[in-house]
């Protein structure tokens, strides 16, 4: 199988090699630049990248390689580890690590044809033969896109050749069966999306735009995003999968039409390969979305020309870096870089030849000696040389690390005994060193510990770093946010949000969400159809409050909703505080109570005064018609009436609460009940004119009298029930008013209080009704027809009373009843003995026997 594959590789490598044209010291796809050691390590790079040129004068565009001075880096951070392990006594003492560097991409052809030529020692691949004399190489370090590394890591599986990639993490290289001996540098992005959902939920930010590119590795990351989202309340404002090979299908309306450019949403997360369609978007986004706050990954690093004092839409974006310490010294080591000190380096020559006006020999393919020494990378742009070391010199540098600290533990272990030493140097087969590499563990000199089991890396820390690029070419990136996923919750991001620039035009911390936040007093009301933060805003209902921002937020539990006031509070007009409510009652203060006093003192000393004045006229016949103690006793009761509404009045106790009803009741009960006697006496003294009639002698026992005291008793001992099973209490309204608490007294059983009222309304029904029937007896000495009015007054006032108690509330009900007691009482007292004062007074010629004799025989 391996011979069938390699024969077809060579035929199609055979046919590519035909178009291949090598001239000397012109850019190759076999340049390699080789420093020997007992030991090499083998690393394939994207160093050199395609640029079109348009020709003067024609329309045609050339195509053009360059050395790409940030993929150098790479290189740079290599020599820099494999120096320091020569230089250091205890990795690897007495021996010496070498580095073999090949040109790999940007086709997937370059670097098939790359590799075949380290694999078989000759510029003209011969698949199945090895012309080199002896082979030193232990692993092969690929990056940093995962075609490069796939390409190469299917080929040496076969031989089970160590190979350390470089680049992100990919979930599909991380098949032991398809890559038996490909190792990751880069640990999992497995905190990303926790990382990047803490930072969004720091800034309040629920209305999140999403842009990835449609592959396993994007997928996988949304997958892991998404739900994070949703346990944290954050929505997405729209979604937009790019694929990965429509990049030359990309025109300018797609771009204008896609749901980004419709979108108003300012916070857009944008993950995927830069290399792809998305990569080319992202330039293009440059020129027409402005305003966006992207967040996004180190690969993401904005590199673009540089225009001065132009406003730059990626100023201000928030980078995630997995968390590495600084190595100091890596600066210093490249300020120190330039041709004389590498002479061999091929791609160092070229840079030189293109920052720095350096010619290169045509016969000897390197810098001349009188200007390779002058300029240094330091000089260099930031988007064209970063001395910082990024993520992927990183890597290069841990996979360094890594190898030689295999190759350390299998010189002490002593794996291979035949494969001792030689002339100074270990000599083994290189797929000897997988059962180690797959299990190390070590710390860098920087004190990072590095394993190439992907298994063991759970947790990535990262740096969030911002991006100032104004004015445009500044390209600074200024650490400002720590994110751990090993701290609690809470605690998971240190950030120094005083260093965050944003946004040009954007004075303040950006807020990206659906709807603006409602103020206190108001609530959420969801939109149809729309995201949960997609809302309006309405008044809290009353007595209700809403004292917080509201947002569409899960998790910062914000106020989405009112809350009622407690008992003994209410809310303010704003809806945004619940105050103390005030205790009232009826108080003798306030003007309505004050009013309904004054007319029962008023009532309570007309009553008073007519029974004084009917005590000392008793002798006369108006006093003394319809039986004078009846009167006396009907004054007396109405007096009690009157002053039973004082009860009613001020703060209430549970003594004044139980009077309230007793007292009401008994009083209302004698004085109808005497108003039934005096019906009854006008009755049967008309009825004992007639001779032998034994009315006459029933009027002289006094058993009208028994009336009153008989109709009382039933009152008393209905009220004792209702004092024994359920008495009136002290109570509490604090519904009536929002901003009240009204003292009253509760009656207790409504039963009781139906009965006590039913049973007044019986008598009082009786009095109507024989009142009504006396009503035609002569006039002279009949109160009839006064009492058949009083009684139609009396019981419309308490018929109309009932609807319009239960209709009211707090205060005003208890002023309904005491309107009653006086209107009804007042009701009596008017129509009976007001007429009589009358006379008394103003008329006294009729008060007399001789003015009513003649009247009388005539009747």
């Amino acid at each position: 199988m391996p011979t069938l594959i390699s024969f077809f590789l060579m035929l199609k490598l055979s046919m590519l090699w035909c178009y291949l044209v090598i001239s000397r010291c012109l850019i190759s796809l076999t340049d390699n630049v080789y420093q020997d050691g007992d030991m090499v390590i083998n690393v394939f790079l994207p160093l050199y990248t395609y640029q079109t040129k348009l020709t003067e004068g024609t329309e045609n565009t050339d195509i053009h390689q360059w050395t790409s001075p940030n993929n150098y880096q790479f290189v740079m951070a290599l020599k820099f580890a494999i120096e320091e392990i020569n230089t250091n006594a205890i990795i690897l003492p007495n021996m010496s690590l070498g580095y073999s560097i090949y040109t790999a991409g940007p086709s997937q052809k370059d670097t098939m044809l790359s590799f075949l030529i380290w694999l078989t020692g000759q510029d003209k691949t011969l698949p199945n033969y090895n012309c080199k004399r002896e082979e030193k190489s232990v692993a092969v370090i690929t990056g940093t896109t995962w075609e490069i590394s796939s390409i190469i890591g299917t080929l040496l599986g076969l031989y089970k050749h160590p190979q350390l990639t470089l680049g992100s993490f990919e979930p599909n290289m991380n098949d032991p069966g398809k890559f038996p001996s490909l190792y990751q540098i880069a640990s999992k992005d497995s905190s990303l999306a926790l990382g990047m959902v803490s930072l969004i939920t720091h800034f309040r930010w629920n209305w999140i735009g999403l842009v990835f590119s449609d592959d396993e590795k994007g997928v996988h990351f949304v997958s892991e995003l998404i739900p994070e989202m949703e346990r944290n309340g954050i929505y997405l404002a729209f979604i937009e999968m790019i694929p990965v090979d429509h990049m030359f299908s990309i025109i300018e309306s797609n771009v204008y039409y896609s749901p980004i450019a419709r979108n108003s949403v300012k916070v857009v997360i944008i993950y995927g390969n830069t290399d792809s369609s998305l990569g080319v978007l992202f330039r293009t986004w440059e020129h027409i979305f402005p305003w966006r706050i992207w967040v996004t990954t180190s690969k993401w690093e904005v590199i673009s020309a540089m225009r001065h004092f132009i406003l730059d839409s990626f100023h201000g974006t928030l980078i995630f870096s997995q968390h590495h310490g600084e190595i100091s010294t890596f600066k210093e080591f490249v300020k120190a870089v330039n041709p004389s000190k590498y002479p061999d380096d091929i791609f160092l020559s070229r840079l030189w030849e293109i920052y720095f006006d350096c010619a290169i020999s045509n016969a000897t393919c390197k810098s001349l000696k009188y200007c390779s020494s002058r300029g240094s990378l330091e000089f260099l742009p930031w988007y064209h040389f970063d001395m910082e070391m990024s993520d992927g010199s990183y890597h290069v540098y841990n996979a360094v690390y890594a190898v030689a600290h295999t190759l350390h533990k299998m010189h002490i272990q002593q794996v291979d005994i035949h494969g001792m030493k030689n002339r100074g140097r270990m000599k083994f087969a290189p797929w000897k060193l997988n059962h180690i590499l797959k299990n190390i563990q070590f710390m860098n000199p920087n004190g990072d510990p590095v394993t190439l089991n992907p298994s063991q890396n759970l947790y990535v820390e990262y740096d969030i770093l911002n991006f100032w690029n104004f004015p445009q070419g500044l390209g600074y990136k200024v650490k400002v946010v720590m994110f751990s996923p090993y701290m609690p919750n809470g605690k998971k991001l240190s950030l120094t949000e005083e260093r965050i620039e944003w946004s040009i035009g954007l004075g303040q911390t950006p807020m990206s969400v659906c709807s603006e936040s409602c103020r206190p007093g108001f609530r959420k009301s969801l939109q149809d159809g729309k995201a949960l933060c997609c809302f309006d805003c309405s008044l809290c209902p009353e007595n209700e409050i809403s004292n917080g921002t509201v947002k569409c937020t899960h998790f910062r539990r914000d106020v989405d909703h009112c809350v009622k006031c407690p008992d003994g509070q209410y809310a303010n007009m704003e809806r945004r505080h619940c105050l103390e409510k005030t205790v009232t009652y009826l108080a003798y203060e306030d003007p309505l109570r004050m009013t309904l006093a004054c007319m029962t003192l008023c009532f309570s000393t007309i009553t008073t005064l007519i029974l004084v004045v009917f005590v000392k006229y008793r002798k006369t016949p108006v006093v003394k018609a319809n039986n004078s103690t009846l009167s006396y006793i009907l004054l007396i009761s109405l007096t009690f009436c009157f002053f039973c509404s004082f009860l009613f009045i001020g703060q209430p106790n549970t003594a004044t609460c139980i009077l309230q009803q007793t007292t009401f009741g008994v009083a209302f009960t004698v004085a109808v009940s005497t108003i039934l006697a005096k019906t009854i006496t006008v009755i049967m003294a008309f009825k004992s004119t007639t001779p032998g009639k034994r009315m006459r002698g029933f009027l002289r026992s006094e058993a009208p009298k028994f009336i009153i005291p008989t109709c009382t008793l039933i009152q008393i001992f209905f009220s004792g029930i209702w004092l024994v099973t359920s008495p009136p209490f002290v109570d509490e309204d604090a519904h009536s008013h929002h901003d009240q608490i009204i003292i009253l007294c509760n009656k207790g059983s409504a039963t009781a209080f139906y009965c006590n009222l039913g049973y007044l309304g019986v008598l009082s029904l009786g009095s109507f009704i024989v009142a009504f029937l006396a009503r035609n007896l002569p006039d002279t000495f009949n109160e009839a027809k006064f009492l058949t009015f009083i009684m139609l007054v009396f019981c419309s006032v308490w018929i109309t009373f009932l609807p319009v108690y239960y209709s009211t509330k707090g205060n005003v009900m208890v002023a309904v009843e005491i309107f009653s007691i006086l209107a009804s009482s007042a009701g009596i007292l008017g129509c009976i003995f007001i007429p009589k004062f009358y006379i008394i007074f103003m008329r006294p010629e009729k008060n007399s026997l001789k003015s009513m004799r003649p009247r009388f025989q005539w009747k």
